[in-house]
């Protein structure tokens, strides 16, 4: 079953370039029409990386030194090269080098210039000999007399993936260990390293000297979306990135955006620089095998790796763009360049970049090297720490402000003063939920065809496996439990048993299964009710993971394809004759108490929901740097979902569910969560029930126990809201 979703996915990626026009209402009768036409889509790019807060004004940049080392780490008759910072927000600073020209000497540009991830500023500058002479581009830039700037960006490395005080350290590249948090959030590592670049261009914005940006690698992908998303930027240059992105899902997690292949490919993103200049140079970009090595207590990190971009994928990439930029007669500020050498910072790259900003006559010297440079004491990681931490920051201070979010975007937006009402303000809340959230993937398009056949004979019971088409080769499976004292024409309530992590219907209807389930499918069918268990696609591991990978690019995730599995059993179900329709409940456990989270918050037809060993202040769960409940320092990659921070917690969830009945069952032992989250989020639902008159409709059970099924309290729950009777 994963393994056709994988393939159903796949097709979805494959034919996202074709759908993506229809998002897109291009007017290319002026370039100032054309760019006011494509403003609605550059504003969702910028939300899509999380590229939306508020800069602090920036007047100057600041030089740093200390009682080691000089601000100043050496000049020629040109330029001076200096260690600078910036802020951006209150707790982020940007931190680089200037390279300056002196006053003698006219700046034809200001430029910000990008390395990769694991390079530092200094080897783009010639401070260090670690890159050969012609591919120090900023060092290049400089003596042509632009002023540029050199950001540093968060690197590959994991040392800091992690809180030394928790004891808890991962194998994440420090990129992704930002991603992670920052995702939840509605937040990216891209969209930060963006806005740190933004800041910038509002200094330089206080010159008319033109203002461009060049990046190599993860500083190629860096210096393209600053350059869509702020129409300040004259002219870019991106090496060793630019590419078709439709199997982005191998590259790293931290390059894994919500929703992009959905309307923008690396071609769109460059019409949103159009009629702007732009050159795409083909050079070899980063090789990178796979995460740090698993090692020493530390793991979890994502798989993923960096390989050059293939020639034929930048050339196909490179003349979907240019059909846009010929659309507004500016093709020509459109380039490929080819490095004969493979090395970025060409010559031709550089010149084109320089041309692009109207500077003529550019000289760019591939020989020149510094002459003078001082002892350099500073210290390297130290800085890299700093950057890092600063980003950790931010986002916990966004994790913090996101309750005061999710008011404003949920609960200030309904109405508790009737039932009628309340269903009526969450419609919309509802539809944003599955579009924006989890993901609107098609419903079925292909009967049902329903496959069955008996293997369980039980005294009180029979079981049979099912097998449901959803859409063309992909299917639903699960397990039905028929009563041995069904009467002809009787119709009886049905609760949906959904298994967790890695589980198997059998684990929850086998009676001979000994496990944290205890067989409470089995037992709901010895009490009479019609059961249901189904399969969900959270099963092999890395398989589904990457699954979710391969989803999240076109707006989708596993829920986009869970919900419609069971959107399609629920069809088949109501069609049966022994089943009451209005009478199907849903009881999950882990992850299926995570499904019993979202799926009935968007299928109506479940008449209540309970969530078993998963309920909890799950947006701190996922996001916390300060405790080791979090998903922040464990394998499951595919937990954060993206902006449900600030939209949907457990308790706006369980808000869609209502006025259906909701019930928690809780184990004081629990591993998933402190019973404190779990007790402060159900709180937010108990509220909302009183507030509905509907108090006796909610209710949490804890118990002595850990991440089990313990079936006491919410049994009894099953048989007074689906209306069936307990057994003497």
């Amino acid at each position: 079953m994963v393994e056709v979703l994988d393939g159903y996915v796949s097709r979805a990626v494959a034919n996202s370039v074709e759908g993506r026009e229809g998002l897109w209402n291009r007017d290319y009768s002026s370039h100032n029409a054309y760019t006011e036409s494509v403003e609605p889509n550059r504003a969702r790019l910028q939300k899509r990386i999380g590229c939306l807060d508020p800069r602090l004004p920036i007047e100057e940049l600041t030089y740093i030194a200390t009682t080691k080392t000089a601000a100043r780490l050496t000049e020629d008759e040109n330029y001076t090269v200096s260690r600078v910072r910036w802020q951006v927000f209150e707790e982020v600073e940007g931190e680089g080098l200037l390279l300056e020209p002196k006053q003698n000497v006219p700046i034809t540009a200001q430029i910000v210039a990008l390395p990769d991830a694991d390079w530092t500023p200094e080897t783009i500058a010639g401070i260090t000999d670690e890159l050969p002479a012609n591919i120090q581009f900023a060092r290049r830039l400089a003596k042509a007399g632009c002023r540029v700037v050199v950001p540093l960006l968060i690197n590959r490395d994991d040392t800091y993936s992690g809180n030394p005080t928790l004891g808890a350290m991962t194998n994440q590249p420090h990129r992704e260990f930002i991603y992670r948090m920052a995702f939840e959030l509605g937040r990216n590592i891209i969209g930060y390293e963006v806005q740190k670049v933004l800041s910038l261009v509002d200094w330089m914005s206080q010159s008319d000297a033109p203002i461009g940006v060049i990046g190599y690698g993860e500083g190629g992908l860096i210096a393209l979306y600053s350059a869509a998303v702020d129409t300040r930027i004259q002219a870019t240059a991106v090496s060793g990135y630019f590419q078709s992105r439709q199997e982005v899902w191998r590259e790293p997690i931290y390059r894994n955006v919500w929703g992009l292949l959905h309307e923008f490919g690396d071609a769109e993103i460059a019409s949103l620089i159009a009629p702007r200049p732009l050159v795409v140079e083909t050079s070899r970009g980063p090789e990178v095998a796979g995460p740090p090595s698993v090692r020493d207590g530390r793991g979890g990190a994502a798989p993923g790796q960096l390989v050059s971009p293939p020639i034929h994928a930048v050339e196909s990439e490179f003349e979907r763009a240019h059909g846009f930029y010929q659309m507004l007669d500016s093709g020509d500020a459109l380039r490929l360049v080819s490095p004969v050498d493979g090395l970025p910072g060409s010559e031709e790259a550089l010149t084109a970049l320089l041309t692009g900003l109207g500077v003529e006559n550019a000289r760019i010297d591939s020989h020149y090297l510094l002459s003078s440079s001082t002892v350099d004491d500073f210290d390297y990681e130290a800085r890299q720490q700093r950057q890092f931490m600063q980003l950790v920051n931010l986002s916990q201070r966004f994790l913090r402000e996101a309750a005061s979010r999710r008011q404003q975007f949920f609960w200030d937006k309904t109405d508790t003063s009737s039932l009628t009402r309340w269903e009526e303000t969450c419609t919309d809340a509802k539809a944003y939920f599955w579009d924006e959230v989890i993901g609107r993937c098609p419903p079925p398009d292909v009967p049902a065809n329903p496959r069955t056949r008996l293997i369980y004979d039980e005294p009180l019971w029979k079981g049979y496996e099912v097998v449901l088409d959803v859409w063309k080769d992909v299917f639903a499976y699960g397990i039905l439990l028929l009563p041995n004292d069904l009467q002809p024409g009787e119709e009886r309530p049905v609760v949906v048993c959904q298994h967790g992590l890695e589980g198997r219907p059998q684990d929850t209807a086998d009676p001979r299964i000994e496990s944290v389930y205890h067989s409470y499918a089995a037992q709901l069918a010895d009490r009479g009710f019609v059961v249901y268990a189904p399969q969900n696609p959270y099963i092999g591991v890395d398989a589904f993971r990457v699954l979710q990978r391969k989803a999240n690019p076109v707006k989708w995730s596993l829920f986009s394809l869970i919900v419609r599995q069971h959107e399609r059993t629920l069809d088949w179900l109501a069609e049966q004759s022994f089943v009451d329709a209005d009478r199907i409940g849903f009881y999950g456990l882990s992850y299926g108490g995570k499904t019993a989270m979202r799926v009935p918050a968007l299928l109506e037809r479940y008449a209540c929901s309970i969530c078993s060993a998963d309920f909890n202040e799950w947006i701190v769960k996922n996001a916390t740097y300060y405790s080791r409940y979090s998903y922040m320092f464990t394998g499951e990659y595919e937990m954060p979902e993206f902006d449900l921070g600030n939209t949907f917690n457990y308790g706006e969830m369980a808000g869609l569910i209502a006025p259906r009945p909701f019930m928690v069952e809780r184990g004081h032992e629990d591993g998933v969560a402190p019973d404190e989250w779990v007790a402060h989020e159900f709180a937010v639902v108990r509220r909302l029930f009183v507030q509905l008159g509907i108090a006796d409709r909610t209710e949490i059970e804890f118990f002595d126990g850990g991440h089990q099924i313990n079936s006491a309290g919410t049994f009894r729950f099953l048989h007074r809201h689906l209306n069936w009777p307990e057994p003497q």
